[in-house]
């Protein structure tokens, strides 16, 4: 049974190395071609040997990497599927625990090569510094730690996927549920919120011990690779080579002195604007001038189709790199039970074509989540022609910036999906997003640092931390009688279980963002083609030198970020006219 909404995709470029028929979850049959390729390392005595050595070393690990993504697509997808679960778990259990040794080796011999030092450079640059830091982490008693923790993960994204309510009749998921709080019916939306968060807590004992062992995991995976504490060498293995921890709780900082002001008083507008007392959780996303919710379109089909007239608008390689993955079937974007919550872009890495999925109920974050995963979709498409697997990755602060810069282009053109008063409306609410969006980003970060420096921490130390960090971070709400959601508000975002301490790229990644959407409205066409020629770059070159090809300055302070929230401010001012 096919469990993926596209087919059997060929290879962008023809095997010249692996055979054409493979089973890629068949260890008998891989292990081969790492014999093969230890062999060959040995017998490149030239330049070219080397350099065709590792394009082959590159084609295996594309081939296992699709095979991985594969099986998280169809996982992911399928929740509920016992086939879906079962084959991604025997790929994780049985296949990554042989292949990480295998790779190992194989870095190994690439830095102890010979010939190594004479590779061209800058092209080697980053290969190399990445190769060393692979080796320089490696344990092999970490492997079945992180096999565990992968493991986790999973029953996590299972957990969350299948939580539903009964709400009026009908049995609903949470993400469905969410439309419910952009009515103008405040009972309605009051309603709404507590059968959400009444479900949620419900789950509360499953998800706290499911965090507490993986908080032991990860301390355990860092105290073998010889470092003080999982944050010092989470920021190693995330190869953060151009700032620090430090440099993030400075950010925190700027971002507390310059974003939270702006929030609080987007709060104060719109208690006011409601005519309210103070403000609840349930009035967060409705329109505070009691106009009824941004109803973007009502079946996936229209989403896509009017997204792709946003692109059309925007650039004709954009508009046809989205008709890609749509005559591909490279999308799965409607909301559904028995999906994970969530969205993604992966990259399937030897057809190098990516595929989107989502989790759209008709909302304007959805035309968002779109456009945010289409710029990482995009990002996939522009370093196809990259012949090394490692440099069709960038650095994810740099991701990002590919995906947010399509939200701020992309809602320019709203109109493709509005009327002219409903898509000012959309874009007023976009921009606010990015006021609210950093402080959550500064809260989440703070509460991860927080965690993994405070490894031997209680439950109640844990949710003192958190509620601390919503009080300097976040809006003017008020939660009495709802305490204990506030207080395991943090078990909704993902990236605490799922990829520890990936967050604060958010925020690199918005600055970056803002600063190519202040240069479109310079010079638009060459704001683009300096977006375009930063993608094609992949991850050939340092985060700094990435930022600056798209035209911006890589600097996490408050002279870079001040400017910037005073545009947003700015253009919002100009909206609300």
């Amino acid at each position: 049974m096919n469990l993926l909404p596209f087919g059997q995709l060929p290879p962008h470029t023809p095997r010249q190395f692996l055979p054409a028929h493979l089973d890629l979850g068949d260890w008998s049959q891989i292990e081969p071609h790492f014999h093969a390729l230890e062999l060959h390392a040995h017998a490149a005595v030239t330049l070219a040997d080397l350099e065709k050595w590792l394009l082959h070393w590159s084609e295996l690990t594309a081939a296992l990497d699709e095979e991985s993504s594969r099986r998280y697509i169809a996982m992911t997808c399928h929740t509920d599927s016992p086939e879906a679960e079962r084959a991604y778990l025997q790929f994780v259990e049985d296949l990554e625990p042989r292949l990480k040794p295998r790779q190992f080796q194989l870095s190994q011999l690439y830095l102890a090569h010979p010939l190594r030092p004479q590779l061209p450079q800058p092209r080697y640059h980053i290969f190399d510094r990445d190769t060393q830091l692979h080796v320089e982490l490696f344990r092999p008693e970490n492997i079945p730690l992180e096999t565990d923790e992968t493991r986790l993960g999973q029953q996590y994204q299972k957990l969350t996927g299948s939580l539903t309510v009964h709400f009026r009749g009908h049995e609903t998921t949470l993400t469905q549920m969410g439309r419910h709080l952009e009515e103008t019916d405040r009972p309605l939306r009051q309603e709404a919120w507590q059968l959400i968060a009444q479900r949620r807590l419900q789950e509360v004992e499953t998800i706290e011990t499911t965090f507490d062992q993986l908080l032991h995991l990860r301390a355990s995976i860092a105290t073998h690779a010889g470092f003080p504490d999982y944050l010092t060498y989470a920021f190693r293995a995330r190869g953060r080579f151009d700032y620090t921890p430090d440099d993030c709780l400075q950010f925190h900082h700027a971002i507390e002195l310059h974003v939270v002001p702006a929030l609080r008083a987007l709060h104060a507008d719109r208690r006011a604007q409601l005519q309210l007392p103070a403000l609840r959780p349930w009035d967060l996303a409705v329109d505070p001038l009691g106009r009824p919710p941004l109803r973007p379109f009502d079946h996936v089909d229209r989403m896509i189709h009017r997204t792709q007239d946003i692109f059309h608008h925007l650039d004709g390689t954009l508009a046809r790199g989205f008709q890609t993955l749509r005559d591909l079937h490279l999308l799965d974007l409607d909301n559904r039970k028995g999906k994970a919550p969530g969205g993604y872009q992966a990259t399937l890495a030897e057809a190098r074509l990516p595929f989107i999925f989502m989790n759209a109920v008709g909302q304007q974050r959805d035309v968002e989540t779109m456009l945010h995963e289409a710029g990482h979709a995009f990002h996939a498409l522009a370093t196809r022609e990259e012949p090394l697997h490692h440099y069709r990755h960038a650095p994810i602060e740099f991701c990002e910036v590919a995906s947010m810069t399509m939200e701020l282009l992309g809602n320019e053109h709203l109109h493709t999906f509005y009327p002219p008063a409903e898509a000012r409306r959309a874009r007023q609410n976009h921009l606010e997003a990015i006021l609210t969006l950093l402080p959550w980003i500064a809260t989440i970060d703070a509460f991860q640092h927080w965690l993994y420096t405070h490894p031997a921490h209680t439950r109640a130390q844990r949710t003192d931390a958190w509620v601390a960090l919503i009080h300097r971070f976040g809006g003017d709400i008020d939660w009495t009688g709802h305490e204990p959601a506030r207080a395991h508000s943090w078990h909704r975002q993902l990236h605490i279980f799922l990829h520890p301490l990936y967050y604060i790229e958010y925020a690199i990644a918005q600055l970056g963002a803002l600063q190519i959407w202040a240069n479109s409205k310079h010079d638009h066409p060459q704001a683009l083609r300096h977006y375009h020629q930063a993608l094609a770059l992949g991850g050939s070159r340092p985060l700094p030198e990435l930022f600056a090809a798209a035209g911006c300055r890589f600097a996490l302070d408050a002279a870079t970020l001040q400017p910037l929230i005073a545009l947003v401010r700015t253009e919002l001012a100009k909206l609300d006219q």
